[in-house]
């Protein structure tokens, strides 16, 4: 694999290449559309570095694979889609439980049940709620770019480790099947033997890793543990991106394909004398409260818009950002559709006659 070259990659395949910059060791997943180029580009380029690849029996079998993998102290990844990431979500509480770093790429389809392969962006709650049981979050990032597929694999795998929690990829239909280019980044240098990994010898034993407590108050220190350790990340790793915002009236907060189509608006609005601004997360969890309150608490902010892809997911912590001193509209669609600029820019439209009133 050529470095600091660009290439002609899809969302997908560009998320296995940042993986393995990173210096991924194994990738343990199932093929479901439109995810399918994850495993399909982790097929061809793992066993070529000398690393391996599996692929499991379903997607039970391969979260699971990834467990074992991250606790023999291994750089691990999997991908799915919707209805896989649903499965694996026993899975992803195992290894929040455990502390233990990993990869996931979600390319999300629309739903629920089997809905159909078209885009949407209706994991948000899954991934950034916690779709397991217990009290856990996993880091999740927001790319609305092939580039930023690479990129946000390997800063997953830095901040994964970094805080010891897996952290997802989330990307839409769009963004996973969209072809770009990409510059590789050069690899760093590395020495990965991580505290946690089992069969490490601490004061004579050998390392256990395990997630049952049996005595109600360990169970509860370890919660108090991971509780403080989410804090201090919500504190220090918000991202995001500010598009026109300082003297925006409607604040518009999208990710994913959404908030390019979100950037063309603002150009268009902003051409006609109309004060739009974008506020991008590249991260919903932590959640970026920062920028919307700054901007709200200015007083320049009349009203924001929730862009999505679902039926309002987002919305809600975006309603909780500006801390109700503004209303709060969503703008969506769903069932695999993309909205439009046109519906857009009728929406700013429509919330600037609202709050006019």
């Amino acid at each position: 694999m050529k470095y600091n070259k660009r290439l002609l990659l899809k969302g997908n395949e560009a998320a296995v290449y940042g993986a393995l910059i990173a210096g991924c060791d194994c990738y343990f997943g199932y093929p479901i559309t439109p995810a399918s180029e994850v495993a399909q580009t982790a097929a061809q380029l793992f066993p070529q570095l000398n690393r391996t690849f599996l692929q499991a029996e379903s997607e039970i079998g391969a979260i699971n694979m990834v467990i074992g993998g991250a606790a023999a102290g291994k750089r691990v990844m999997t991908g799915s889609s919707g209805l896989g990431i649903s499965l694996k979500q026993e899975g992803m509480s195992y290894l929040a439980a455990y502390e233990m770093p990993a990869l996931i790429i979600d390319v999300t389809r629309g739903g629920p049940g089997l809905g159909n392969i078209g885009p949407e962006q209706a994991d948000y709650f899954q991934l950034v709620k916690g779709g397991g049981h217990g009290s856990y979050h996993c880091l999740v990032f927001t790319p609305n770019s092939a580039q930023e597929m690479c990129d946000m694999s390997i800063k997953a795998f830095e901040l994964a480790e970094k805080y010891r929690m897996p952290a997802y990829v989330m990307a839409d239909g769009v963004i996973g099947q969209m072809m770009e280019s990409v510059l590789l980044p050069e690899p760093k240098e590395f020495d990965y033997d991580p505290e946690w990994k089992m069969g490490r010898y601490v004061n004579g034993e050998a390392q256990v890793i395990t997630s049952i407590y049996m005595e109600y108050n360990d169970l509860e220190a370890l919660n108090n543990r991971l509780q403080a350790k989410y804090r201090e990340i919500e504190k220090n790793e918000q991202s995001y991106e500010e598009y026109m915002a300082d003297d925006a009236e409607v604040l518009i907060v999208a990710y994913g394909i959404c908030s390019r189509i979100a950037r063309g608006v603002v150009d268009t609005m902003r051409a006609d004398g109309v004060k739009v601004g974008l506020v991008r997360p590249k991260m919903v969890y932590p959640f970026p409260v920062d920028p919307l309150k700054k901007h709200v608490e200015n007083g320049t902010v009349k009203a924001v818009m929730s862009l999505e892809m679902s039926a309002g997911q987002m919305i809600e912590d975006v309603r909780l950002a500006v801390e109700c001193k503004v209303p709060v509209y969503l703008q969506n669609r769903m069932g695999g559709n993309i909205p439009s600029g046109a519906e857009v820019v009728e929406g700013v439209r429509t919330i600037l006659k609202e709050i006019a009133k």
